[in-house]
């Protein structure tokens, strides 16, 4: 299969806990959800679709070239929404779907076309990416989310704890990481085929999922696999709060000035 043969959905839901009303929040003057599209659209999906469930976000993106799926508000994850969304565009089971997080707005080109590309090379049902950490502060941070790898790739288990735990290191010192480490920082983009899609959206929430408030192990939990690339391309964290929306004003008055 073509792996530039794909489609991208964003689920942009008004409501958020930490940043209530997030995806029309202002970043350079215009709505976050709008830079999160155009990076969509930059990295050459066939169709780029955002699932929303507010009138508002649909306005926010009139004229963008991103076609909209109004959905439920009472979907309780993103993936019901973006399951939603692809009854509503009617793909089969066989088309390549990557979920773009509506809080990414510096999300880089090549790292969307990478999900995409490891799916379809993978032959696994799900994809996703990583990038290395290179510092304690994350690996102790549990809103960063960390992975583990098998030899093929495969993700082993994702976590919010400091994982793999470094016993003997890290009993003298946990201000620093061992040189040798393979410490991993998930960056929460996904692909999947269209059929895998609905059967996820479909499955019971796990227990391991409940614990770390991960949808992903829903999918590992149930036995099947999950690709994971390193990016190709730096992937900044999403925004979240109101200090992340600082640090990305910065980040964009800088690319801007640069």
């Amino acid at each position: 299969m073509d792996t530039s043969d794909f489609v991208v959905a964003i689920p942009a839901r008004y409501a958020a806990s930490r940043l209530p009303g997030k995806p029309l929040r202002p970043l350079g003057g215009e709505p976050l959800v709008l830079h999160v599209a155009r990076r969509a659209l930059a990295a050459g999906a066939r169709e780029v679709w955002v699932a929303t469930d507010d009138a508002r976000i649909a306005e926010a993106l009139a004229g963008s070239g991103v076609r909209i799926a109004m959905t439920s508000p009472d979907h309780a994850s993103g993936t019901d929404r973006l399951a939603d969304c692809a009854a509503q565009a009617g793909w089969d089971d066989g088309t390549v779907v990557v979920n773009l997080q509506g809080d990414e707005p510096f999300a880089p080109a090549a790292g969307i076309r990478a999900v995409a590309a490891t799916l379809v090379a993978s032959g696994a049902p799900m994809s996703t990416l990583a990038t290395a950490i290179a510092d304690a502060d994350p690996l102790f941070d549990p809103n960063t989310v960390k992975l583990v790898r098998a030899a093929n790739g495969d993700a082993l288990y994702f976590s919010r704890a400091p994982i793999p735990w470094a016993r003997d290191a890290f009993a003298r010192d946990r201000t620093a990481l061992p040189a040798d480490g393979p410490w991993l920082r998930h960056i929460g983009i996904y692909g999947y085929r269209a059929g895998f899609l609905r059967q996820f959206a479909a499955l019971p929430p796990s227990p391991l999922e409940r614990i770390e408030s991960l949808e992903q192990l829903r999918a590992l939990e149930a036995g099947h696999r999950i690709a994971v690339a390193i990016t190709p391309a730096p992937f900044p964290p999403g925004i979240d709060t109101p200090e992340d929306l600082a640090r990305a004003e910065r980040h964009l008055a800088a690319q801007r000035a640069g």
